[in-house]
Order: structure tokens, then sequence, then C-alpha cells
């Protein structure tokens, strides 16, 4: 890769349970210094006041201390949904994102109207198997409330011991009355990268999260797919970034440059000069130039915009799916003295073509909703054909019907995930035009 991170830069969203960003690379030692204003007086002033009524008239003791930490959390509550504080023991938790394996439930949340709302699950994870989907909004957890809490004190209840249960109650929409979902909570282990043939020589990748090793990974799919389909390049491929919520920055560059052979990946601005970078494909497309299609929804955030938007700008694949979440910011982690650290929205990125996806989200090239199909029942009567006819002359060159596993195995795709069947019925129609 030709450019190079100073920054741990993080563009994943919310708070997995358990553990959340994945850390990129080394955090910088040093930030631009942007000249200081005067000290705010009053306003110093006032909180001062406010600091010597609570401790002197609230009805409990407290804790300086305390009441500090929570102004602090305050005061980056009031930035924007992904700023805040993180103390020793978050930050830690956040470091150990990195490899992939972490206790809790598995999902990506974030606060939405003061209430805990998913993001995404992940993939073979207890809050996947048991239901839990993007949209959903959480409003109590076991028989506690989520309105008045903060996003750290609903996660800090739904963490806990692996074996342990856990009940939320969601809001989904659709619904008529809210869910009641049990979930127990156990170790999870995160492999970024799946892969395997949909057809021969048609590969599949699907890229759960984004973390340090996804690039790498994505490269070793890439090769075992064309080792297992016999041939040296693959007829096309489908990336599935669909209900990924994001992840570490350089990730999705690499995992971008895997398909580009030049030009912008993405570029991100700021107040401080650090904040201001630039990400350029490298030579080399890992398939060859051969069609591309990734599958994306609502429930696809951050990194996998950034993937999605690079690959549509430089027309490089073809999106399908529908509208993603629309988050376009990059965090800083920035290391404090106590051992505790700041999660800041520094910078916003930006897709080759300028396009800041801020609140917007990337819009598919075909749009394509979740829906389940079913076969219509036989009428008992079926069409005549020429081998029906009496006398008819015989296929002197047939070798009997060939497709009938295929095309059940086509059908079975198309009755389990119907946007990947039309996804690959569109890969094997580019294959056709590229060959021709």
């Amino acid at each position: 890769m030709k450019s190079s991170m100073r920054n741990t830069l993080l563009v994943s969203i919310g708070l997995v349970m358990g553990a959340s960003l994945t850390i990129g690379q080394n955090v910088m030692a040093e930030k631009e210094v942007i000249k200081a204003s005067p000290l705010p007086l009053e306003e110093l002033r006032t909180f001062s006041e406010v600091f010597g009524k609570i401790k002197s008239d609230y009805v409990e003791p407290t804790e300086d201390a305390s009441l500090l930490n929570n102004a602090i959390r305050g005061m980056l509550t009031g930035l924007d949904p992904h700023s805040t504080y993180l103390d020793a023991d978050a930050y830690k938790e956040l470091q150990v994102g990195t490899s992939g394996e972490f206790g809790g439930l598995g999902i990506e949340v974030g606060m939405e109207n003061g209430f805990v709302k998913v993001i995404s699950p992940i993939d073979d994870t207890p809050a996947q198997r048991a239901g839990v989907a993007a949209g959903d909004v959480i409003i109590r957890i076991d028989d506690t409330p989520i309105k008045g809490l903060t996003l750290n004190q609903s996660v800090k209840l739904m963490r806990g011991k692996p074996g342990t249960d856990i009940e939320l109650t969601i809001i989904r929409e659709g619904k008529d009355k809210p869910l009641k979902i049990v979930i127990t909570r156990d170790i999870i282990q995160v492999n970024s990268v799946k892969h395997r043939l949909l057809d021969p020589d048609y590969g599949y990748v699907r890229i759960t999260q984004f973390q340090s090793k996804t690039g790498e990974d994505l490269i070793k799919a890439i090769s075992k797919l064309k080792k297992e389909s016999g041939q040296d390049n693959l007829n096309g491929l489908i990336l599935d970034l669909r209900n990924n919520p994001g992840g570490v920055l350089n990730a999705a560059v690499s995992v971008s440059d895997a398909f580009l052979t030049d030009g912008l990946v993405v570029y991100t601005e700021g107040r401080v000069k650090d904040s201001k970078m630039e990400f350029k494909a490298t030579p080399n497309d890992v398939i060859k130039g051969a069609p591309l299609i990734v599958l994306v929804n609502g429930g696809s955030a951050s990194a996998s915009e950034i993937v999605a938007g690079a690959l549509q700008d430089h027309k490089r694949a073809i999106i399908m799916g529908s509208k993603t979440f629309g988050k376009g910011s990059v965090q800083t982690i920035l290391p404090m003295q106590n051992g505790a650290a700041l999660k800041l929205t520094t910078a916003r990125y930006y897709t080759p073509a300028g396009r800041s996806i801020q609140a917007e989200g990337i819009t598919p090239d075909i749009p394509l909703e979740r829906v389940k199909i079913t076969k219509i029942d036989a009428s008992g009567f079926e069409s005549v054909k020429e081998a029906d006819l009496s006398g008819h002359l015989e296929n002197n060159s047939s070798q009997g019907d060939k497709g009938t596993d295929s095309d059940q195995e086509k059908q079975s795709l198309a009755d389990k995930d119907y946007q990947l069947y039309e996804a690959l019925n569109l890969l094997k129609g580019l294959h056709i035009l590229q060959r021709n």
C-alpha cells in the first residue's frame, strides 16, 4: 500500500458486546497543536459552581473522581454518537478486539433516541443465532429499562460471564408488540473472511468485519477459491458486505486495493494536518479484471462503505442490495496518562469521487430488497415438448440431463438467500458478456 497511517484511524461504529473497534496501527505520539483559544472563564465558573452544589446538596455523598469522569463523558456525548471516553478497562477491551476474540453477545450497537439500536449482529455469534437483527431497538435488558442509561452503562449490563443468560426486550419494525429474546453469553471468535465456490469457477467471499489482517485473509481466500476451481482465475466473484459494521480503515483500503490497479481509494479531511490523508491503490487486481459484485444493506457501515464507494466510483464492481448505514466519520484513539483513552471523531472520509457518505450512505447500482420466494404449486399439467410427440427424431448427440443437481442447488440458494441468488445470476451474465 502506498499510504501509511500515523494515527490509529477507526471507522467502525457503536460498541460490540465485549469489544468494539479494532486498532489498525500505532497510536500517534503527538498531535499537531492547534492555537489555543482563551479559557472560557464564565463557563468554568458555572462548572465550578455546579460541582460545588452537587458536592454539598446532593442527596447522597459523591466522589470527586466519579463526578469529573461523568463530566468528561458528558462532554464527549454532546459531540457525536461515536466520540466517547474509554476508562482503562474499556480501553483494554478495545485493544483485545484486534485479535478477533472476545467475550459477549456479538452485536454492534449505537444509541438512538435514548435507546440502544442494533447496527448488526456478527456472524456465528450468540446474538445472531438467537435471532437479533439489524435495526432492532433494545428497550430493556433483563428487568432494567434502557431509557435514561448511557450507551456504556447499557453495554456493561449486557456483558457478563460466558454461559450466563440475558433477556433483551426489543422493538422490531413490522412487529405489533415487543419481542423478548434470551441470549447465552459466550466467548466470541470472529473469522473476518469466509469463502466458498457458489458454482464451478464462481467465487463467494464474505467479510464479517474489518480486522487488522482482513486484507491478507482476503487474498488467501481468493487463492484457495482459484485452487478449488482448478483454473488460474475465477469467472467472477461476489463480495458480501451485508451486516458488516466496519473496522479498521487500513483493512478497508487493503480490500479495495485488491481489486483496483490505480487511483484513489479513499481520503480523509479534518482540522489537524495528521487527519488529512490519501490512500491510493497499487497495481495488480487479484481476480485479473473478472466481474465483481458487492452485496450491501442497511447494516453495512463505515469500512464497508469505503470499499463499496471506492469500487463503485472506479466502476470496478456492481453494488447490489439496499442503501448502506451512512457512517462517514473517522475516529482516532488518543491514550491518556491515566491509562484511559478518548475515542474522538477527528475526520470525515470521502470516496474517490469526493462523495461524503456521512448520513447518506451508498446507494446500490441495483436495488434489491430482502425477500423470500416460494415455489408455485404444480397444477398437474405440463406443457408438451418435442420429446413427447409420437415418432419424434432422436438427438444422437444428446448426453442426457447433467443439470439436475445444479438446478437443485440453485433453487436451494434462491430459497435461502434470494439476494445472493440474483447476484450470482448477474455475475454469470457479466462473464458471458466479457467472454464474448
